[in-house]
């Protein structure tokens, strides 16, 4: 039989998971974004660089012009300022077709640029270049036929370059901004998302809440309002409780009347046995049918009376429950003055049925006191993580013989025939502990010299 009220692992919570999901799509998403964002700046900033060095390249061409020797002359006065200024980060070159140097910018004074070859006249060539001060720079070279008459021309490639600095500059600006409120973009739609699932997700809260009230015992039903994809589930566990109570009672009820119902048959048989007509073998053979039938009826009934733990079912004091029992059994045993010894952890609660409670407790107590010489000691203390409990209950008797341990718990095993009893008390004992609850029960010798009965529920 599989023990009612294991523990279960919780795992990550609705809220944590839903945060973790929208964590990685948002992630990806705002990520796939951003790369795009910058992939497209940058592109088009570098679009500009092609066109900002071209009109520089077309301002060239339109100042340049052929002396009277036909030789290429650039004017001093350029339309760029930074053309005349040396190390002003824009530079410009105009190559003959054989390669060779025709113009230099004043700009360029001390620096080499290694300009490529540009091999198609008219197409605007982009380079990436790296200078012999390590930096990098952006340039474009128009290969151009200068016509000097109409039967000649001569060949010039001009190169326009500038730093990129300034490029790398406004493209990490751009990143940084971007990447910026990206970030903050996600932190504050996670928080968002977070409001907005905690908001979702609170029905369910509320429905834990109220079932640990209803653990707790200060409420019947789960009364608060809730949204219609949880009121189906709701309103079955409302009925459930309302039901639960009434169905248990009923139970009960119709073990009580089949105890009667067989009690007053075997009274009748046991008189009959009693009369004197009756001859003395067949008075022995009825006799022991007879308690044989009577113990495995009050053995039945008891073991089916324990219900285990119901779920939802409101935690049961474990103190009142053993004064109650010491004040019934004081009276019993009243011809022995059995003095009792209970030590319960103040607020102690079992979380199972009373009747069970009540049916461990009072064998266990009874059993002690059958037992027992003047002393009777109970120890009850929580296990585990607070719905465990442990029960000790031991006495000043002469104990359990070690030959008759291994039996005790079987239903009509007695240690003392001797002794009052059918024999069932423990065996009941051990069916609840073991078989409802998963629990186990020890016999040893305890404190007082006497047995102990150790049970975990």
């Amino acid at each position: 039989m599989t023990p009612i009220g294991l523990t279960v692992r919780a795992g990550l919570s609705l809220n944590a998971r839903l945060l973790i999901a929208a964590s990685v799509v948002l992630t990806a998403f705002l990520g796939l974004t951003g790369l795009t964002l910058d992939r497209a700046f940058r592109d088009s900033a570098l679009a500009q660089v092609h066109a900002a060095l071209k009109a520089h390249v077309y301002a060239l061409l339109a100042a340049a012009d052929l002396d009277p020797a036909e030789r290429l002359v650039v004017p001093k006065q350029l339309p760029e300022a930074r053309f005349g200024t040396p190390g002003s980060g824009l530079y410009a070159q105009v190559n003959a077709a054989s390669g060779a140097l025709v113009w230099r910018s004043p700009s360029m004074l001390g620096l080499g640029l290694p300009f490529e070859p540009v091999y198609h006249t008219g197409v605007a060539a982009f380079q990436d270049l790296t200078g012999p001060d390590g930096a990098r720079y952006f340039a474009l070279g128009l290969a151009v036929e200068w016509e000097a008459s109409p039967k000649k021309s001569y060949g010039y490639t001009f190169y326009v370059a500038e730093q990129s600095d300034a490029f790398d500059a406004l493209v990490l600006g751009f990143r940084q901004g971007l990447w910026g409120w990206l970030v903050g973009a996600a932190v504050v739609l996670l928080a968002v998302q977070g409001l907005i699932w905690r908001w979702g997700l609170a029905p369910l809260r509320r429905v834990a809440l109220e079932v640990a009230e209803i653990e707790a015992g200060r409420q019947s039903e789960l009364r608060q309002s809730y949204p219609s994809e949880l009121c189906l589930l709701t309103e079955r566990l409302n009925g459930l409780l309302r039901n639960r109570g009434a169905h248990l009672e009923r139970y009960r009820h119709a073990l009580a009347d089949l105890a009667h119902s067989f009690k007053t048959p075997l009274a009748v048989i046991r008189s009959a046995i009693d009369d004197k007509d009756t001859p003395a073998p067949l008075q022995a053979l009825l006799r022991e049918q007879v308690e044989g039938l009577n113990r495995t009826v009050e053995y039945q009934l008891q073991r089916a009376a324990a219900s285990g733990r119901t779920v939802l079912a409101r935690p049961i004091e474990v103190e009142p429950a053993v004064r109650k029992l010491e004040r019934t059994l004081a009276k019993v045993h009243a011809d022995k003055g059995v003095q009792f010894d209970l030590q319960v952890t103040p607020g102690l609660r079992f979380h199972g049925d009373e009747g069970d409670l009540v049916e461990v407790l009072g064998n266990l107590l009874d059993n002690a006191c059958k037992w027992a010489r003047r002393e009777v000691a109970l120890r009850a203390r929580p296990e585990g993580a607070g719905t465990g409990l442990v029960i000790e209950v031991e006495d000043d008797g002469p104990g359990i013989p070690e030959d008759v341990k291994p039996a005790i718990g079987r239903r009509g095993v007695r240690a003392d025939p001797k002794i009052g009893g059918h024999g069932i008390g423990l065996a009941v004992v051990r069916e609840i502990v073991e078989g409802v609850y998963g629990g186990r029960l020890e016999l040893g010798r305890g404190a007082l010299g006497g047995a102990l009965v150790r049970v975990w529920l």
